[in-house]
């Protein structure tokens, strides 16, 4: 069987990863790059088979700014997609940080966890009802929590870090419990509450997110407190104890990218304040495919 001209190429290519010469070196590279995703096996093979640890820092750097690539331009895709799914988009976010997440380990989590609340539900209960059992699964019988002692932590941010140790923040959290209520048709959308992220129950799905008025919430969800249900009073409340004017924005559901930005958000924040300027660089850059 002929070697395939293309791997022929690419192989050649990474075998030069060494040359000396740094013009000759960064034109080996740029080629590389043209390859994009494909390249990373036979660079993650040359890896293994250097004892140089310069060569291998330059290995290292090639595949990180090639993932990177990668990730942004799905990013990219899922913005200027009409479904913006928003477990796919929190998928994106933690491949950033680990970029060769097994997808099909999330979705299958996730599937369990909906079919734990499907079990269990039916059409009959009342909205408070439904709550009621998707509380009990995901805080009882699955154990998930917020993490208040190390609410900061990057770790919070990651779909799979957050389903191996069931604590998050309250945006993580938030957007696993929309992800299970909503794939039961049921209207659960989030706020993006300055200092938290809660839940809305709304009257039916949205269609418009410019056309949803206070009206249309039933009431309101708080999952880093355990899903407690409250009203329309305690987030005046709140924004009165913070200084903020009552703006709608406040009390109505945003939209699936507002979301994932606020993730990237604390994710940079993060980084920012652990010392890590140049992940929170990256994430900022990771932001604009959202743009």
């Amino acid at each position: 069987m002929t070697e395939n001209p293309h791997n022929r190429e690419l192989n050649a290519l990474v075998s030069l990863v060494d040359e000396p010469d740094q013009t000759m070196f960064g034109q080996v590279r740029d080629k590389i790059f043209a390859y994009g995703i494909d390249a990373v096996p036979l660079l993650e093979e040359a890896w293994d088979t250097t004892a140089d640890g310069d060569v291998q820092k330059r290995i290292e750097t090639i595949i990180h700014t090639i993932q990177f690539e990668h990730n942004f331009n799905q990013f990219s895709r899922w913005r200027n997609s009409p479904a913006q799914d928003l477990l796919a988009g929190f998928i994106l976010v933690a491949k950033y940080q680990y970029p060769d997440l097994n997808e099909k380990t999330i979705t299958d989590q996730m599937g369990q966890l909906i079919q734990d609340v499907w079990l269990e539900i039916n059409n009959n209960l009342t909205p408070l009802e439904k709550v009621k059992i998707i509380n009990h699964i995901f805080f009882d019988v699955h154990g998930f929590r917020g993490n208040k002692r190390d609410i900061q932590s990057p770790q919070n941010s990651y779909v799979n870090t957050v389903l191996e140790t069931r604590k998050a923040n309250p945006i993580s959290l938030s957007i696993l419990y929309m992800v299970v209520a909503q794939s039961l048709k049921i209207p659960i959308y989030g706020i993006n509450l300055p200092q938290n992220f809660i839940l809305a129950y709304l009257n039916d799905f949205v269609d418009d997110y410019g056309k949803v008025t206070r009206r249309q919430v039933q009431f309101y969800l708080n999952v880093f407190n355990n899903g407690a249900v409250f009203t329309q009073r305690e987030v005046e409340l709140f924004l009165r104890q913070i200084n903020l004017e009552q703006e709608d924005r406040y009390f109505l559901p945003c939209d699936n990218v507002t979301i994932i930005r606020r993730v990237i958000n604390n994710l940079i924040f993060s980084y920012e304040n652990s010392g890590n300027p140049d992940k929170a660089a990256e994430l900022k850059r990771l932001q604009q495919a959202l743009d």
